[in-house]
């Protein structure tokens, strides 16, 4: 009987042990899903850094707004002076690219870039920072 009592009392230890251990890979496996969530912010955030970085070291660019998008590939902008039948940046989303959106045109090229946001008044801002 002895024998009987110390299995299962070893049975009840290792199952309290086995439960503590898996609590603990639990508990792990949280703490890694977090660090991977704050990871994948960071390269987020990095790479928002680095496309600012490049658009401010390239050449000059100007900026122009959509006067009628034609296809999926061309658009016409109108800048400073003329007005210009562009192509697009892959990476510009050209659903986004709608008459009256502002856009940046690479100065060699003539590519739209990006899209701008909405171009504000600094006397409106003005009136909305004395209310």
């Amino acid at each position: 009987m002895t024998s009987e009592s110390e299995d299962v009392l070893r049975r009840r230890t290792a199952h309290a042990d086995f439960r503590k251990r898996l609590l603990q890979q639990k508990e792990l496996d949280a703490q890694v899903w977090a660090v991977r969530e704050n990871l994948r912010a960071a390269k987020k955030e990095y790479g928002k850094t680095e496309d600012d970085l490049k658009s401010l070291q390239s050449i000059g660019q100007i900026i122009g707004e959509v006067l009628r998008p034609l296809d999926n590939k061309c658009v016409i902008v109108k800048a400073i002076g003329p007005r210009y039948l562009v192509g697009c940046c892959s990476t510009v989303d050209k659903e986004n690219l709608t008459s009256g959106t502002r856009v940046v045109l690479d100065m060699t090229t003539l590519t739209i870039m990006r899209a701008l946001p909405r171009e504000v008044s600094g006397y409106f801002c003005a009136s909305i920072g004395n209310l």
